[in-house]
């Protein structure tokens, strides 16, 4: 099976190359590096290097107090990240500049990855989420393989059952497989992971550290001033924002809405949408009195602006992509408003129902009227955000039972023992 797949990874091969360009047109970094995309490098660490695989920006900023912890108790291995979009890129670079080593991760090409990992010599493999590359877990066989913060969604699930056999193999070479939840730990076994290899250690997203508060900022637009933020938001969205947030203008007359599209490509697509409304951005300009829209047209400082604002909405939540991060709102006790398409977190989307943390919409109305009783209501509001900081607090966690499962695996003659009391 894992055959036929090359082959036809091979022949479709000519047509990623295309997607490049095309995503080039917008993102002009998919036109540069393509050489990593082949397994060809000019320098990379060669020996005993501690490996960890971010697809991008989400996984990435997943991984970063992973990475903290391998920094701080296994200081004599390189570290190795990679990732497969510009955007992960960019984050590696900018929390960790060359501290660690990073390229592409390259296609799942035998050739290609036999000549990454005769460059690399990995030691470990931490898989950040689910990545499965059939080509890439066969040749890495042979040394140990974490799927940390496993998920698999009922979508997801079902596209793997179609090549159940190619999936299982992959399974079989992994050799922990640390779920984030019950629910997808069962997913794993129906795939055909064994039970003696899953474990469920949580979610590590409800263990990243709260940024701080950009008190000044906010100082500058007002602290009466009430503000709602859109964030991570996808084509389709922010027409249904804009809409609904020049209806909320008639009775919150000083409403400031943060606006951060998901993807930089974007940033000045939505700016040109939010021209009927008095725009500032993040990268030139402050807040003023007259102020209608904030475009967070920046990458990494989402969480930050998240502590600027009275409620928040979750993007990707409109439009099927299946939500973003839910938790970091959360953690920072603010009443979470998602749509319909949750099926890339729909455990986290109904503990935080359960909760009373979160509220769930279907259209534009009810988003409207949402966001109407959230700022209107302002006792209501933090109460909800209370419910929610309470809901991360009780659930983390995860980041420590993981690295009891990752530091064994490593060969090191350093014995670390609690990694959370040894993180700065």
């Amino acid at each position: 099976m894992r055959f036929i797949y090359t082959f036809i990874f091979y022949l479709i091969t000519p047509l990623l190359l295309l997607r490049l360009l095309w995503r080039g047109i917008k993102a002009p970094a998919y036109w540069q590096r393509w050489l990593e995309r082949f397994g060809l490098f000019t320098t990379l660490p060669v020996k005993n290097c501690l490996w960890i695989h971010a697809v991008s920006m989400g996984e990435v900023q997943a991984a970063i107090p992973i990475v903290q912890a391998l920094q701080t108790n296994f200081p004599d291995h390189p570290l190795l990240i990679t990732t497969m979009t510009p955007t992960g890129s960019q984050r590696v670079t900018e929390v960790f500049g060359n501290q660690v080593w990073h390229v592409y991760l390259p296609y799942d090409l035998p050739g290609s990855i036999t000549r990454f990992l005769n460059r690399t010599k990995p030691s470990l493999l931490i898989l950040m989420e689910t990545e499965l590359w059939p080509n890439l877990l066969h040749a890495c066989q042979n040394i140990p393989i974490v799927l940390a913060n496993g998920r698999l969604s009922v979508n997801s699930a079902k596209g793997y059952l179609r090549i159940a056999k190619l999936t299982q193999q992959m399974l079989n070479n992994i050799t922990v497989i640390a779920a984030q939840t019950k629910l997808d730990a069962y997913r794993f076994t129906l795939l055909g992971a064994a039970l003696s290899k899953i474990r469920v250690t949580g979610s590590i997203k409800f263990d990243t550290s709260l940024p701080i508060p950009e008190t000044t900022l906010r100082q500058k637009w007002g602290i009466k001033r009430k503000v709602w933020i859109a964030a991570s938001t996808h084509a389709g969205e922010e027409e249904i924002i804009l809409e609904v947030f020049a209806r909320l203008k008639a009775e919150f007359k000083d409403l400031l809405l943060v606006l951060v599209p998901r993807h930089p490509e974007r940033f000045n697509q939505v700016a040109k949408l939010c021209g009927q409304f008095v725009l500032a951005r993040r990268t030139k300009d402050d807040v003023n009195a007259n102020t209608e829209i904030y475009l967070g047209d920046t990458m990494g400082e989402l969480a930050m602006l998240y502590t600027i604002a009275d409620v928040a909405f979750v993007g990707g939540s409109l439009v099927p992509v299946g939500c973003h991060n839910l938790l970091e709102p959360a953690a920072v006790g603010l009443p979470v408003i998602m749509g319909p398409h949750v099926f890339e977190c729909a455990e986290i989307c109904r503990q935080l129902l359960v909760a009373q943390a979160a509220s769930q919409i279907t259209d534009s109305t009810q988003l409207y009227k949402t966001i109407k009783i959230y700022l209107a209501d302002t006792r209501l509001a933090k109460e909800t955000g209370d419910n929610g900081r309470l809901f991360v607090q009780k659930n983390q966690g995860a980041l420590q039972r993981l690295l009891d499962i990752i530091f064994p695996l490593i060969n090191s003659k350093s014995s670390p023992h609690n990694l959370l009391l040894s993180i700065s």
